[in-house]
């Protein structure tokens, strides 16, 4: 079973974007600056899309900020010195598929995560805000080929309903998931509670 999911995988030289079934080839240089990963859609979809920010652990999280998912409520929050910043409503993993618990940390943030399939190469679905992931993706779980990562989407009523339907991600509006992409680092605790 496949679950919605991104990661950053090296196939030869070129690292890949994957997504479930689904992989983009990224071409870019390491932005000493930020640790941001500027990458770009090879290929054909290269034109069609806009490009990829990557950045991976090279960036230091504050010790102080985590980003805490209490399933029950289905709400984030963003926590900074002990006091909450933001809280949002999103949609968690259904029963099948559920958003696993316990303490992560932020491994990789991109923006306008694109979907390329693995089987037909092609890209699935649109990029930016109505895509299937959103403009951002936060991740930060990966157990064997599955990745679990907060994003935006675009379909919002789920969220507005608190819906328990993904495939284990956390889905936000994406005006949310933008305002907490820009407010956490790479290594930021990410907190999930039952």
């Amino acid at each position: 079973m496949l679950r919605h999911s991104l990661r950053t995988v090296l196939a030869g030289s070129t690292p890949l974007l994957v997504a479930g079934a689904f992989a983009l080839p990224l071409a870019g240089s390491l932005d000493s600056a930020s640790g941001a990963r500027a990458a770009e859609a090879a290929g054909s979809a290269a034109a069609a899309a806009p490009a990829a920010a990557v950045a991976t652990g090279s960036q230091a999280a504050t010790s102080t900020t985590e980003i805490r998912l209490v399933l029950s409520k289905r709400e984030i929050s963003l926590i900074r010195d002990g006091k909450v910043e933001g809280r949002w409503p999103v949609v968690i993993g259904a029963p099948g598929t559920p958003t696993p618990t316990g303490t992560y940390k932020v491994q990789t943030k991109v923006v306008n995560p694109v979907y390329r399939s693995t089987v037909s190469g092609k890209v699935k679905g649109a990029v930016g805000r109505n895509g299937p992931l959103g403009h951002r993706w936060i991740g930060f779980h990966r157990t064997g080929i599955d990745d679990y990562g907060i994003h935006g989407t675009p379909w919002p009523w789920w969220v507005d309903a608190r819906a328990a339907v993904s495939h284990g991600c956390v889905r936000m509006r994406n005006e949310h998931v933008e305002k907490l992409f820009d407010a956490v680092s790479i290594g930021t605790p990410v907190v999930i509670k039952p």
